[in-house]
């Protein structure tokens, strides 16, 4: 933190009833949020916290109501089959939190009676729920004083307190001064102040200083730092793997579709056959020595672009219409039924061009009308 500081008699402790108080007049409405002075349901809060990790509040919202209207309840989601859920999580991205969502629903339905732990120390036990969404969900839920520093409250308080420390190192020092804050009663309500006064007001760019309750406490305004804060370290650049993919779609209008290995990148879903990524593209003979079998393969103009959190994918795709079947392994689809099927963004990109994206496009279009 800065040593220098603004004239203490311009500067004011943050007062968590200000904060609350705005918030009772400005909460933000969202699915997942129960109506003021009613009690969350800790299902719907696990729910749509395991959603929204490393997503914004407009990507999840229609998924959020699409699993809720199908899955109403833990043990609901606890029946459905793992393919189900990864298809309907296809899009989402960071797909163990899918399968993670469905390990978590199987213990609470099958060893904890339908109950979520009224802890953060009890729900840290669960798959996929770590220490800050073990602290929003005990907060949002159950109430308890528990801190829940998300990217928006990181924001506020290393602006409302001058944290000039780059994140990530800095995420000890936020969540402590945000612990510190946390009041004994209406702890939920905080959490969720915080979360809205980050969207709202206290936003990246050009927050909107004027209007925020703690106005007069920050620190980072008195020193005409907000827009600098929080700090973050120089990410390295991300590497580039490239690869190919092959394409086949029978006499019927099935395409070929293989699973993915249960850990890892993508664990679980599904993909049209991959070869092997490497630095650089492999010439058409190599490529073809990767395909899954022998068949008229046609390079499709062009390539496959996609960003993942710690590299770029380039892939180039091969197509083949086959009038039978070969024997391989993966099973066969229609395209009808792409929507259904348990396909990240990437794949479907590859498959979009590889058949054409009006194919594909229509497919899922039709899935959506239908779930």
């Amino acid at each position: 933190m800065s040593s220098i500081m603004p004239d203490p008699q311009e500067h004011q402790a943050p007062k968590v009833e200000a904060l609350l108080a705005w918030y009772d007049a400005n909460r933000r409405v969202l699915p997942w949020r129960a109506q003021a002075g009613r009690r969350a349901d800790p299902y719907h809060v696990w729910l749509s916290e395991i959603m929204l990790q490393q997503t914004t509040v407009q990507a999840v919202d229609r998924y959020y109501r699409a699993f809720l209207s199908r899955w109403p309840t833990v043990q609901h989601l606890a029946a459905a089959s793992l393919d189900e859920v990864l298809a309907a999580w296809a899009g989402l991205g960071y797909y163990a939190r899918a399968r993670n969502l469905h390990r978590t629903a199987k213990i609470v339905a099958g060893q904890m009676a339908g109950r979520f732990p009224d802890t953060a120390a009890g729900l840290r036990a669960l798959p996929g729920i770590g220490p800050y969404t073990a602290g929003a969900i005990a907060a949002i839920a159950f109430d308890e004083p528990q801190a829940a520093v998300d990217a928006n409250a990181e924001r506020v308080i290393a602006r409302l307190f001058l944290i000039e420390t780059p994140l990530p190192a800095a995420k000890a020092q936020l969540r402590a001064r945000t612990q510190a804050l946390v009041p004994r009663r209406r702890a939920g309500d905080f959490a969720q102040a915080l979360m809205d006064l980050g969207a709202m007001i206290c936003t990246p760019k050009a927050p909107q200083c004027p209007r925020c309750p703690w106005h007069k406490a920050c620190l980072g305004r008195a020193r005409g730092l907000v827009e600098t804060l929080p700090r973050k370290a120089v990410k390295p650049d991300r590497p580039l793997k490239r690869g190919v993919a092959f394409v086949a779609v029978d006499a019927k209008g099935a395409i070929l579709l293989q699973r993915r290995a249960e850990e890892g990148l993508l664990g679980g879903m599904m993909q049209p056959p991959l070869g092997p990524w490497a630095a650089d593209f492999p010439s058409e003979p190599e490529a073809l020595e990767q395909a899954p079998f022998a068949a008229s393969w046609k390079r499709c103009p062009g390539f496959v672009r996609h960003q993942f959190t710690h590299f770029e994918l380039e892939i180039e795709v091969y197509s083949a219409r086959l009038a039978r079947r070969p024997r391989t392994q993966g099973r066969w689809v229609q395209a009808d039924a792409l929507g259904e099927a348990a396909l990240p963004t990437v794949m479907r990109k590859i498959i979009e061009h590889g058949l054409g994206a009006r194919a594909v496009t229509r497919a899922y279009a039709v899935s959506a009308r239908n779930s």
